[in-house]
Protein backbone atom coordinates (compact mmCIF):
# COMPACT_ATOMS: atom_id res chain seq x y z
CA UNK A 1 0.00 0.00 0.00
CA UNK A 2 1.46 3.15 -1.35
CA UNK A 3 2.82 5.69 1.81
CA UNK A 4 0.77 8.57 2.50
CA UNK A 5 2.41 12.51 0.77
CA UNK A 6 1.93 15.38 3.13
CA UNK A 7 -1.79 15.83 1.73
CA UNK A 8 -4.54 13.57 0.93
CA UNK A 9 -7.32 15.59 -1.32
CA UNK A 10 -10.59 13.42 -1.67
CA UNK A 11 -14.02 13.26 -1.99
CA UNK A 12 -17.14 11.11 -1.27
CA UNK A 13 -19.98 11.42 -3.96
CA UNK A 14 -22.48 10.38 -1.47
CA UNK A 15 -25.60 9.43 -3.43
CA UNK A 16 -25.80 12.52 -5.47
CA UNK A 17 -24.74 11.16 -8.81
CA UNK A 18 -26.24 8.69 -10.95
CA UNK A 19 -23.39 5.85 -12.50
CA UNK A 20 -22.64 7.63 -15.65
CA UNK A 21 -22.34 10.87 -13.85
CA UNK A 22 -20.19 9.27 -11.18
CA UNK A 23 -18.25 8.03 -14.06
CA UNK A 24 -17.83 11.45 -15.83
CA UNK A 25 -16.61 12.67 -12.56
CA UNK A 26 -14.12 10.09 -12.18
CA UNK A 27 -12.70 10.47 -15.40
CA UNK A 28 -12.02 14.51 -14.65
CA UNK A 29 -10.38 13.75 -11.36
CA UNK A 30 -8.24 11.31 -12.47
CA UNK A 31 -6.80 13.57 -15.54
CA UNK A 32 -6.20 16.02 -12.76
CA UNK A 33 -4.55 13.32 -10.58
CA UNK A 34 -2.62 12.17 -13.35
CA UNK A 35 -1.50 15.76 -14.47
CA UNK A 36 -1.64 18.07 -11.79
CA UNK A 37 2.01 19.21 -10.29
CA UNK A 38 1.48 18.67 -6.77
CA UNK A 39 0.80 14.81 -7.46
CA UNK A 40 3.41 14.42 -9.86
CA UNK A 41 5.88 16.31 -7.07
CA UNK A 42 4.78 13.79 -4.78
CA UNK A 43 2.91 16.65 -2.39
CA UNK A 44 -0.47 15.13 -2.94
CA UNK A 45 -2.24 12.29 -3.32
CA UNK A 46 -6.35 12.15 -4.37
CA UNK A 47 -8.88 9.92 -3.36
CA UNK A 48 -12.14 9.29 -4.33
CA UNK A 49 -15.35 7.50 -2.12
CA UNK A 50 -17.75 7.05 -4.90
CA UNK A 51 -20.89 4.76 -4.68
CA UNK A 52 -20.68 1.08 -4.24
CA UNK A 53 -22.18 0.54 -7.98
CA UNK A 54 -19.83 2.75 -9.03
CA UNK A 55 -16.39 1.09 -7.16
CA UNK A 56 -15.81 -1.00 -9.74
CA UNK A 57 -15.57 1.41 -12.72
CA UNK A 58 -13.58 3.62 -10.69
CA UNK A 59 -11.48 1.56 -9.86
CA UNK A 60 -11.20 0.96 -13.78
CA UNK A 61 -10.89 4.50 -14.63
CA UNK A 62 -8.18 5.60 -11.75
CA UNK A 63 -6.27 2.12 -12.31
CA UNK A 64 -4.22 3.99 -9.54
CA UNK A 65 -4.19 7.59 -10.35
CA UNK A 66 -5.90 7.79 -7.13
CA UNK A 67 -7.14 5.86 -3.82
CA UNK A 68 -10.56 4.54 -4.16
CA UNK A 69 -12.79 3.15 -1.28
CA UNK A 70 -16.57 2.46 -0.33
CA UNK A 71 -18.61 4.64 1.96
CA UNK A 72 -19.32 1.70 4.29
CA UNK A 73 -18.67 -1.25 4.86
CA UNK A 74 -19.64 -4.26 7.09
CA UNK A 75 -18.23 -4.92 10.61
CA UNK A 76 -18.75 -9.10 9.62
CA UNK A 77 -16.12 -10.23 6.70
CA UNK A 78 -19.23 -13.10 5.39
CA UNK A 79 -22.23 -14.61 6.16
CA UNK A 80 -25.90 -14.34 6.06
CA UNK A 81 -25.87 -10.29 5.74
CA UNK A 82 -28.54 -9.27 2.96
CA UNK A 83 -26.88 -5.80 1.47
CA UNK A 84 -23.84 -5.84 3.10
CA UNK A 85 -20.26 -4.78 1.78
CA UNK A 86 -17.19 -6.12 3.57
CA UNK A 87 -14.09 -5.42 3.96
CA UNK A 88 -12.20 -8.40 2.09
CA UNK A 89 -15.06 -8.25 -0.67
CA UNK A 90 -13.64 -4.21 -1.10
CA UNK A 91 -10.33 -5.16 -0.58
CA UNK A 92 -10.25 -7.99 -3.45
CA UNK A 93 -11.88 -5.74 -5.84
CA UNK A 94 -8.44 -2.94 -5.24
CA UNK A 95 -10.21 -0.83 -3.14
CA UNK A 96 -7.64 0.94 -0.30
CA UNK A 97 -10.34 3.11 1.75
CA UNK A 98 -13.38 2.52 3.90
CA UNK A 99 -15.31 5.68 5.01
CA UNK A 100 -16.68 4.60 8.68
CA UNK A 101 -18.79 6.52 11.20
CA UNK A 102 -20.08 9.35 9.26
CA UNK A 103 -22.44 12.01 10.62
CA UNK A 104 -24.61 10.95 8.00
CA UNK A 105 -24.72 7.22 9.07
CA UNK A 106 -25.00 8.24 12.83
CA UNK A 107 -28.14 10.21 12.09
CA UNK A 108 -30.34 8.62 9.74
CA UNK A 109 -29.27 4.49 10.04
CA UNK A 110 -28.55 5.20 14.52
CA UNK A 111 -24.84 3.86 14.15
CA UNK A 112 -23.12 4.44 17.51
CA UNK A 113 -19.52 3.91 18.87
CA UNK A 114 -19.76 0.55 19.23
CA UNK A 115 -20.99 0.53 15.07
CA UNK A 116 -17.97 2.61 14.41
CA UNK A 117 -15.93 0.82 16.34
CA UNK A 118 -16.60 -3.21 15.00
CA UNK A 119 -16.44 -1.63 11.71
CA UNK A 120 -13.12 0.44 12.23
CA UNK A 121 -11.49 -3.27 13.36
CA UNK A 122 -13.31 -4.47 10.39
CA UNK A 123 -11.43 -2.48 7.91
CA UNK A 124 -8.00 -3.24 9.35
CA UNK A 125 -8.61 -6.76 9.96
CA UNK A 126 -9.71 -6.49 5.59
CA UNK A 127 -5.80 -4.62 5.64
CA UNK A 128 -8.04 -1.38 4.41
CA UNK A 129 -7.51 1.82 6.06
CA UNK A 130 -10.12 3.12 7.95
CA UNK A 131 -11.33 6.80 6.77
CA UNK A 132 -12.58 7.47 10.64
CA UNK A 133 -15.26 10.50 10.61
CA UNK A 134 -15.16 11.82 13.76
CA UNK A 135 -16.93 15.16 15.26
CA UNK A 136 -18.43 16.92 18.13
CA UNK A 137 -22.49 16.99 17.67
CA UNK A 138 -23.07 20.78 18.46
CA UNK A 139 -20.13 23.86 18.42
CA UNK A 140 -18.56 24.16 21.06
CA UNK A 141 -14.85 25.59 22.25
CA UNK A 142 -12.35 23.58 20.69
CA UNK A 143 -11.07 22.43 23.48
CA UNK A 144 -14.37 20.66 24.32
CA UNK A 145 -14.53 19.78 20.50
CA UNK A 146 -10.95 18.62 20.93
CA UNK A 147 -11.63 15.93 24.18
CA UNK A 148 -14.89 14.96 22.37
CA UNK A 149 -13.04 13.91 19.43
CA UNK A 150 -9.90 11.99 21.14
CA UNK A 151 -12.74 10.19 22.69
CA UNK A 152 -13.99 9.10 19.84
CA UNK A 153 -10.92 8.23 18.39
CA UNK A 154 -9.79 6.25 21.30
CA UNK A 155 -12.98 4.34 21.53
CA UNK A 156 -12.76 4.10 17.25
CA UNK A 157 -9.60 1.50 17.85
CA UNK A 158 -10.48 0.08 21.10
CA UNK A 159 -11.49 -2.88 20.04
CA UNK A 160 -8.11 -3.19 17.05
CA UNK A 161 -6.28 -2.57 19.91
CA UNK A 162 -7.35 -5.49 22.19
CA UNK A 163 -7.03 -7.45 18.48
CA UNK A 164 -3.60 -6.86 17.92
CA UNK A 165 -4.20 -5.38 14.84
CA UNK A 166 -2.40 -2.44 13.51
CA UNK A 167 -2.31 -0.36 10.15
CA UNK A 168 -2.39 3.50 8.97
CA UNK A 169 -5.84 5.68 9.80
CA UNK A 170 -6.96 8.97 8.00
CA UNK A 171 -9.41 10.38 10.38
CA UNK A 172 -11.58 13.16 8.91
CA UNK A 173 -12.13 15.80 11.19
CA UNK A 174 -16.20 16.59 10.14
CA UNK A 175 -17.83 18.69 13.25
CA UNK A 176 -21.92 17.86 12.86
CA UNK A 177 -22.51 21.21 12.74
CA UNK A 178 -19.97 21.92 9.84
CA UNK A 179 -21.62 19.45 7.84
CA UNK A 180 -23.91 21.12 4.88
CA UNK A 181 -22.96 24.59 6.38
CA UNK A 182 -22.15 27.49 4.09
CA UNK A 183 -18.79 28.05 5.54
CA UNK A 184 -16.63 25.58 7.28
CA UNK A 185 -15.34 25.74 11.07
CA UNK A 186 -13.63 28.79 11.70
CA UNK A 187 -9.65 28.23 10.70
CA UNK A 188 -8.52 28.52 14.40
CA UNK A 189 -10.69 26.16 15.49
CA UNK A 190 -10.15 23.85 13.07
CA UNK A 191 -6.31 24.14 13.74
CA UNK A 192 -6.83 23.76 17.37
CA UNK A 193 -8.85 19.90 16.92
CA UNK A 194 -6.98 19.03 14.10
CA UNK A 195 -3.50 19.79 15.33
CA UNK A 196 -4.60 17.49 19.13
CA UNK A 197 -5.71 15.26 16.48
CA UNK A 198 -2.27 15.06 15.25
CA UNK A 199 -0.43 14.90 18.00
CA UNK A 200 -2.05 12.00 20.01
CA UNK A 201 -2.58 9.37 16.65
CA UNK A 202 1.24 10.35 16.50
CA UNK A 203 1.67 8.42 19.21
CA UNK A 204 -0.11 5.53 18.79
CA UNK A 205 2.78 3.06 17.42
CA UNK A 206 0.20 0.63 16.14
CA UNK A 207 -0.78 3.39 13.38
CA UNK A 208 2.39 4.66 12.67
CA UNK A 209 2.00 7.11 8.94
CA UNK A 210 -1.57 8.22 9.79
CA UNK A 211 -2.80 11.49 8.70
CA UNK A 212 -5.52 13.61 10.31
CA UNK A 213 -7.89 15.52 7.33
CA UNK A 214 -10.56 18.38 7.78
CA UNK A 215 -13.93 17.86 6.20
CA UNK A 216 -17.50 19.69 6.72
CA UNK A 217 -18.04 22.27 3.99
CA UNK A 218 -14.67 22.06 3.06
CA UNK A 219 -13.64 23.66 0.09
CA UNK A 220 -11.17 26.08 -2.59
CA UNK A 221 -9.31 28.72 -0.11
CA UNK A 222 -9.34 26.73 3.14
CA UNK A 223 -6.46 24.53 2.76
CA UNK A 224 -4.25 27.68 2.82
CA UNK A 225 -5.65 28.41 5.76
CA UNK A 226 -5.32 25.33 7.63
CA UNK A 227 -2.76 23.68 5.59
CA UNK A 228 -0.19 24.02 8.62
CA UNK A 229 -2.17 21.83 11.34
CA UNK A 230 -4.38 19.26 8.70
CA UNK A 231 -2.89 16.12 6.45
CA UNK A 232 -5.54 17.45 3.70
CA UNK A 233 -9.24 17.86 3.00
CA UNK A 234 -12.17 15.50 3.05
CA UNK A 235 -14.54 17.58 0.38
CA UNK A 236 -18.17 16.96 -0.51
CA UNK A 237 -20.71 18.99 -2.38
CA UNK A 238 -17.67 21.36 -3.11
CA UNK A 239 -15.76 18.95 -5.28
CA UNK A 240 -18.69 18.54 -7.39
CA UNK A 241 -17.30 20.21 -9.96
CA UNK A 242 -13.68 18.76 -10.45
CA UNK A 243 -12.15 22.49 -11.29
CA UNK A 244 -12.22 22.31 -7.20
CA UNK A 245 -10.34 19.89 -6.68
CA UNK A 246 -7.78 21.17 -8.93
CA UNK A 247 -7.82 24.36 -7.40
CA UNK A 248 -7.05 22.58 -3.94
CA UNK A 249 -4.18 21.03 -5.50
CA UNK A 250 -2.79 24.39 -7.04
CA UNK A 251 -2.53 25.53 -3.31
CA UNK A 252 -1.01 22.55 -2.27
CA UNK A 253 1.97 23.70 -4.87
CA UNK A 254 1.96 27.12 -3.42
CA UNK A 255 2.13 25.91 0.25
CA UNK A 256 4.98 23.28 -1.19
CA UNK A 257 7.01 26.41 -2.07
CA UNK A 258 7.12 25.20 -5.99
CA UNK A 259 7.30 28.17 -8.46
CA UNK A 260 3.56 29.55 -9.47
CA UNK A 261 4.05 29.07 -12.73
CA UNK A 262 4.37 25.35 -11.98
CA UNK A 263 0.63 25.46 -10.87
CA UNK A 264 -2.53 25.15 -12.76
CA UNK A 265 -1.92 22.33 -14.83
CA UNK A 266 -4.60 20.06 -13.38
CA UNK A 267 -7.22 23.48 -13.48
CA UNK A 268 -6.75 23.29 -17.17
CA UNK A 269 -7.30 19.52 -17.23
CA UNK A 270 -10.27 19.81 -15.48
CA UNK A 271 -11.43 22.74 -17.57
CA UNK A 272 -10.83 20.51 -20.58
CA UNK A 273 -13.54 17.76 -19.56
CA UNK A 274 -15.83 20.68 -18.90
CA UNK A 275 -18.06 19.00 -15.95
CA UNK A 276 -20.48 20.86 -14.20
CA UNK A 277 -21.10 21.72 -10.25
CA UNK A 278 -23.61 21.17 -8.20
CA UNK A 279 -24.85 23.33 -5.63
CA UNK A 280 -26.53 21.21 -2.93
Amino acid sequence: MREFPRFLIGASTKMYFNHARTMEWCRAVAAIARTHPAVRAGDAAVFAVPGYLSVPGALEVFDGAAMVGVQDLAAEDSGAFTGEVSGPQAAELGCELAEIGHAERRRFFGEDDAVVRAKTTAALRAGLVPLLCIGEAKRGDPPAAAAECLRQLDDALASAGASGLSGRIVVAYEPHWAIGAPEPAAPEHIAAVCSALRDHIRGLPAHVGSAVIYGGSAGPGLLSLVGHSVDGLFLGRFAHDPAAVATILDEVTEIAGHKPSDAGTGSKAADSIGAGGTDV
